[in-house]
């Protein structure tokens, strides 16, 4: 997968699981130990489990670790279905 795929295979599974987040679910343990380091690398202004953070994150998709979407897929904030077919359609 070239870098401009998996750029995009991110930012489309945050837009999806920032779809899911907007339910007001509280964010797993596991997903904030996956997410810390880019939470404070690109969105640490804002406050745990609001709306501005899954805003920034959103915006910041294409740079979250592969580690942090692991952890999204995980704790079902995002289908792995969801990510393989916009892992296909980012080809």
């Amino acid at each position: 997968m070239n870098s401009y795929s998996a750029k995009l295979l991110v930012a489309s599974v945050t837009a999806a699981c920032l779809a899911c987040a907007a339910q007001a679910e509280p964010i797993s343990k596991a997903v904030q130990a996956a997410c810390k380091n880019d939470y404070k690398q690109y969105c640490s202004e804002y406050g745990l489990e609001t709306a501005g953070l899954r805003s920034c994150m959103d915006r910041n998709g294409h740079n979250l670790s592969k580690t942090c979407v692991n952890a999204l897929v995980k704790a079902g904030e995002v289908s792995q279905a969801e990510v393989d077919r916009r892992k296909r359609a980012a080809r």
